[in-house]
């Protein structure tokens, strides 16, 4: 039994299974994870910004609209919770380590949460930025629910803050390492909590690159800073940007 169908009622079909996107997802970060492997983990060639980069060109390249790619990402989206769950593994793994620097961690939690919100607003400030550009920059740190949450209960654009939550990940996942290097912080445990307060999910899966041990502790700066942040930036926002 031969099928004679044109190749473009083919695409259309296909386009709109859950299925293909899935896939595709899947499939641009095991290629962006080789491509990282075979450069010798160049920190440029990171793998989620080499995905995102694939997805995005083959969208565009299609004219899917996000709607439709999400229907099939969405499962991948669905396993962030329990992935974020699992977290609890290595902390556990340093429970003890982390009960000893409880005051070194929390003194770099609050430095580390003042100086990111801080320096992006009044840098944006500075460059003519509007109300809401501002309130969508504040929590970029922030893991992206908490962050848009935050955005939404003060009246900013929850879109936005997603992609900015996404381009503050993937950058500090990119140059954060290398910066870190150039100012000599070689202790992992310092490492990963840069990481996971300025670059939350995906600064801590580079910090699991480094070591587990930075990736524990770049988890648990990662938690700390949402868990803080859902409590005290609402409350900060407005207060910044009343009236």
């Amino acid at each position: 039994m031969e099928l004679d169908l044109p190749l473009g009622d083919i695409w259309v079909y296909l386009s709109t299974s859950p299925l293909l996107h899935l896939t595709l997802t899947v499939v641009a970060y095991l290629v962006g994870d080789w491509l990282f492997l075979r450069s010798g983990r160049k920190a440029l060639l990171n793998p989620v910004l080499l995905a995102i980069l694939l997805l995005v060109g083959f969208l565009s390249l299609t004219g899917t609209s996000y709607e439709t790619y999400f229907e099939g990402a969405q499962f991948i989206h669905f396993m962030l919770g329990p992935a974020t769950v699992a977290l609890a593994i290595p902390l556990y793994r340093h429970l003890d380590l982390i009960r000893r620097l409880w005051l070194p961690i929390l003194v770099s939690m609050v430095t580390g949460a003042v100086v990111s919100v801080s320096s992006a607003v009044v840098v944006a400030s500075w460059l003519g930025a509007s109300r809401q550009t501002l309130i969508a920059l504040a929590p970029k740190s922030v893991t992206a629910p908490v962050a848009m949450g935050i955005t939404e209960k003060v009246g900013g654009l929850p879109s936005l803050t997603a992609a900015l939550v996404v381009l503050t990940g993937v950058l500090g996942a990119v140059i954060g390492p290398a910066v870190l290097a150039l100012v000599r912080v070689r202790d992992d445990r310092a490492r990963g909590l840069a990481l996971g307060v300025s670059a939350h999910g995906i600064g801590t899966a580079r910090a699991f690159q480094i070591s587990g041990l930075a990736g524990a502790f770049s988890a648990l700066a990662m938690g700390l800073m949402a868990l803080a942040s859902a409590f005290v930036l609402p409350a900060v926002l407005r207060w910044l940007f009343a009236g």
